[in-house]
């Protein structure tokens, strides 16, 4: 059996209301990844494992019958930043020498959330 080797991280950004992001981040599972939001306010994302993100059950375990839920919460937390804010989530992993390896990122700006990853390669202009 492979296993996924990830590393995820962030840049820190600094949201509105920390208790509420702090609550926002509780209700949903991050898997083996960690996450904090300082008194000063600034939520970061950090860990050995893709950035995938399910809704909690009430004894805190995921859902993972509600499938994964990462772009809902990432639209959620964009309501949540500062003006000017950005937060980037990077995570890049692999499963032994197996293809395709894992490249994604995540930028949330402006109350838009980016997504990219490397499945639609773009031509080369000469």
């Amino acid at each position: 059996m492979a296993t996924l080797q990830a590393a995820t991280t962030s840049t820190g950004a600094i949201v509105s209301d920390p208790q509420v992001v702090r609550e926002l981040c509780e209700s949903y599972c991050f898997g083996t990844l960690d996450w904090e939001v300082t008194e000063d306010g600034e939520l970061t994302i950090w860990g050995y494992d893709g950035f995938e993100v399910y809704e909690a059950r009430e004894n805190g375990l995921p859902d993972y019958k509600g499938g994964i839920v990462t772009h809902e919460f990432l639209q959620e937390l964009a309501n949540h930043l500062e003006a000017d804010e950005e937060f980037n989530i990077q995570t890049a992993g692999f499963t032994k020498c197996r293809f395709p390896v894992l490249a994604r990122r995540y930028v949330v700006r402006d109350g838009e959330v980016l997504h990219a990853d490397l499945s639609s390669p773009d031509p080369i202009d000469e």
